[in-house]
């Protein structure tokens, strides 16, 4: 095929921009090449006139004067240095630097065995609703008896028998309506061994304290005279179940929703190159279905070759680091799989010298770097879950405090149901790929909400932001895991930042 004629056929797929745009003639002095020579630099590979009409930059991203501004922190630590090889010191730590070793000695891995992991793609969008309710159930069953171990109970009550006396039983939080969750409208589902999955309204007059979501599993203990309520009167609750690394934790949109430049991720490839971390985790979207152009369908390329080009982008401009990446997708990639938990991305012809630092993974997953447990997810399961928690507290518990407590006691990724209505949430594959195997020594929960750094149950627990916010620049974050010597049993992450790209 000619250069005339594929030109032609691309043209034919594409949407036509605003205004005329001419093509230089082809003549056999002066021929159209078929493809632009290659470059060794990594920033022509995403060079935006190949695949979009629009060329021109973000103007607000570019013009920004906060770059590289620390905007949250963890880890009380007196001196920080954001240059150097690492913290050396086998003693107490007075200094932490930001730069790795290129990933050298630090290999991310599953936590999960391989026939534990989602390792690639499975048929959905077909699950009956009897096999939903099994795992829910199922979910139930477990996390009960880990209640009931916990606390030392010696067994849970019918919902459906009337008792005098103070019972305790098992259950998952539910709405009497298709509205918000409220106070008046909790309901208890029972669980099928003793309560045949029957439901009674609860009254929460007497909790003093509490924070409850839909589909939270929980242990009540309170009066049910009637067997047509259940006056609660306690909430049990169960625990979460250990050579220095540097994380960097990135989550798209890699590319303002204004211009396909990919401006933000050449600023973090060169960070990348500068710092030397031993680990990037990248989370999706690389290519977001919000995106101005992909909506108006805008792009002369497919949705997938635009990733391709992303990661070999990212792959060239990090070769010279030898930093271990990690990719997440996010259900926000316009080319990949649509669907919860979701399979890893496909990239079959990676460059043989990039293969062993590049690490395709599943959305959620658990990760183990150096014995230093991660657990990972793109969804943005704060702002899911704090639309619809309810809650009242007498002291100064905040919102985000509440919903991580909630993820790391019910041992599960997204443990909201019924699911917000942009999730598709397969539940056969739910039950094998979305547990919470063990509490993370750090919890990455990326979100449209305000970034933040905080410590939950022992778990160290971040929100890096997104690297582009619509037009503007954004954030990311990054760790600093060294395990602790001795019987000291302190969190690996000793230091943390969310820094503006």
């Amino acid at each position: 095929m000619s250069a005339e004629e594929e030109e032609q056929l691309l043209d034919s797929y594409s949407t036509p921009s605003k205004g005329s745009q001419k093509r230089s003639s082809s003549t056999p002095e002066n021929p159209n090449p078929k493809r632009s020579s290659s470059t060794h630099s990594p920033i022509g590979l995403l060079s935006p006139n190949s695949f979009s009409p629009s060329i021109a930059p973000s103007p607000q991203y570019s013009s920004r004067t906060n770059r590289g501004s620390v905007v949250a922190s963890f880890g009380a630590i007196p001196a920080v240095t954001w240059n150097g090889r690492g913290v050396a010191s086998s003693g107490p730590i007075h200094a932490v630097t930001w730069s790795g070793r290129g990933g050298s000695q630090c290999t991310p891995k599953p936590f999960d065995p391989p026939e534990r992991s989602l390792s690639r793609s499975y048929s959905f969008m077909f699950q009956r609703a009897a096999d939903v309710r099994e795992v829910l159930f199922w979910r139930m069953e477990e996390l009960g008896d880990a209640l009931r171990s916990h606390h030392n109970i010696e067994d849970f009550a019918s919902l459906l028998l009337p008792a005098q006396d103070s019972v305790t039983v098992l259950g998952r939080i539910g709405c009497d309506s298709n509205g918000k969750l409220n106070p008046k409208s909790a309901v208890l589902e029972g669980d099928r061994e003793r309560s045949a999955g029957a439901q009674i309204p609860l009254d929460l007059s007497e909790l003093r304290d509490f924070s409850l979501f839909p589909g939270q599993v929980v242990v009540m203990e309170g009066t049910n005279s009637t067997g047509r309520r259940l006056v609660v009167s306690k909430l049990y609750e169960v625990g979460p179940s250990l050579h220095p690394c540097v994380v960097l934790l990135v989550c798209g949109p890699f590319t303002p929703s204004d211009s396909v430049a990919f401006e933000p991720l050449r600023d973090l490839i060169a960070a990348i190159d500068q710092q030397r971390p031993d680990v990037c985790v990248m989370f999706g979207p690389f290519l977001d279905t919000k995106h101005e152009q992909v909506e108006s369908c805008q792009l002369l390329l497919p949705f997938a070759e635009v990733f391709k080009l992303c990661v070999r982008t990212v792959l060239e401009g990090t070769r010279s680091a030898g930093t271990q990446l990690v990719f997440v997708p996010s259900q926000r990639d316009a080319h990949h799989d649509f669907v919860y938990p979701q399979p890893p991305f496909v990239c079959p012809d990676l460059p043989k010298e990039d293969k062993a630092r590049v690490h395709f993974m599943p959305d959620p997953c658990t990760l183990d770097i150096n014995g230093v447990v991660l657990g990972l997810t793109s969804t943005d399961l704060l702002f899911h879950m704090g639309t619809e928690e309810i809650s009242s507290s007498s002291g100064t518990s905040d919102r985000f405090t509440r919903i991580l407590q909630h993820i790391l006691t019910q041992r599960s990724y997204y443990p909201l149901y019924p699911p917000a209505e942009e999730m598709n949430v397969d539940y056969e594959s739910f039950s094998s790929f979305a547990s919470l195997p063990v509490t993370p020594h750090v919890l990455v929960t990326p979100s449209e909400l305000r970034y933040f750094v905080k410590e939950v149950l022992g778990c160290v627990c971040i929100n890096p932001g997104r690297l582009t916010k619509g037009r503007a620049a954004g954030t990311y974050g990054q760790l600093c895991l060294q395990q602790q010597r001795g019987g000291e049993q302190k969190n690996p992450c000793v230091a943390a930042q969310v820094v503006r790209i």
